[in-house]
């Protein structure tokens, strides 16, 4: 079903709020296990959800799709947004690995011509530009507080809108949780396939924190620490249905507004689960980046 405002936008609240719990596992988990081995294992847990899923939508035989190549590529740039976004979380308090990753709807903004056709006008531009002062209001480039995995969100945002904007195109063509599953088991041959060169090449320790994440040994997990990791799973099933349908059945620059809904969250589980305080210019950055993308969003529906 295309064109429906509502349910897109109550399905990308849903899967804003979904993955926010996903961050704080991961975040948590990140001191003592590979990134490769937690989406392995998310990934690996998430298989008979999509399957079941895609089996009440659309059926199995959906999967082998005549858009596979679409699918696919567009699954690894989610797979390349979502390495670069956890491996900032280690580095940065969650609050601002968030906020920055906030940058997706100017992102998505920017992308809509060449994507879907949808002019920008000045003053979108403007907006655009006033949301990237408040990147750099966070980052305070040259000021010795610069924290370089804080780009790690930037990426993440870039690549991020770049396939919700294929997910749009795709979306007359294809159920969302057929994209979903096409998203799983690219996360999961790609984590795979990373950890194997690593382990060939013998890159296994790195002094800053993000690579660390990236390219630790795997580790036999205790039995906390695999329930917490596997229902990272269950989170990513629902939220990549949730958001996947979001921006397949209503338009781009609409819902993705919505996002910001996830600045209610990240603060509040940094605050409770890492006794995190947002710092003044993450707060001052947050709300340029806000203020200017909604204010874009608005131009360019009018």
């Amino acid at each position: 079903m295309q064109n429906s405002p509502v349910r897109g936008i109550v399905c990308l609240c849903l899967g804003v709020f979904v993955f926010s719990l996903q961050d704080a596992v991961i975040k948590q988990v990140s001191g003592a296990y590979p990134l490769t081995q937690v989406v392995s294992i998310r990934s690996v847990v998430a298989i008979p959800i999509l399957l079941t899923l895609v089996q009440i939508e659309v059926g199995w035989r959906a999967i082998f799709s005549p858009d596979f190549w679409p699918l696919t590529a567009r699954a690894a740039i989610m797979f390349v947004s979502y390495t670069a976004y956890y491996m900032a979380f280690p580095a940065l308090p969650l609050a601002d690995a968030v906020a920055l990753y906030f940058t997706v709807p100017l992102f998505v903004t920017a992308l809509a011509g060449p994507f879907l056709g949808e002019r920008s006008s000045r003053r979108v531009w403007t907006a655009v530009g006033v949301g990237f002062l408040g990147v750099m209001v966070m980052l305070q480039p040259g000021s010795g507080l610069f924290e370089p995995a804080a780009l790690l969100s930037l990426l993440a945002a870039a690549m991020y809108a770049t396939s919700m904007l294929m997910a749009r195109r795709l979306g007359t063509a294809q159920a969302a949780s057929v994209m979903a599953f096409y998203q799983n088991w690219v996360f999961l041959a790609g984590a795979g396939l990373t950890a194997v060169c690593l382990h060939l090449l013998g890159i296994e320790r790195a002094e800053h924190p993000s690579l660390s994440f990236l390219v630790r040994s795997w580790v036999w997990p205790t039995l906390p620490d695999g329930l917490l990791i596997a229902s990272c799973g269950v989170i990513a099933a629902t939220g990549m249905m949730f958001l996947t349908t979001a921006y397949r059945i209503a338009r781009a620059n609409l819902v993705t507004s919505f996002e910001y809904s996830g600045i209610l969250w990240a603060p509040m589980w940094g605050f409770l689960f890492f006794g995190e305080i947002p710092r003044v210019t993450t707060v001052a950055g947050g709300l340029l980046i806000v203020g200017a993308g909604l204010v874009a969003l608005r131009v360019a529906k009018n």
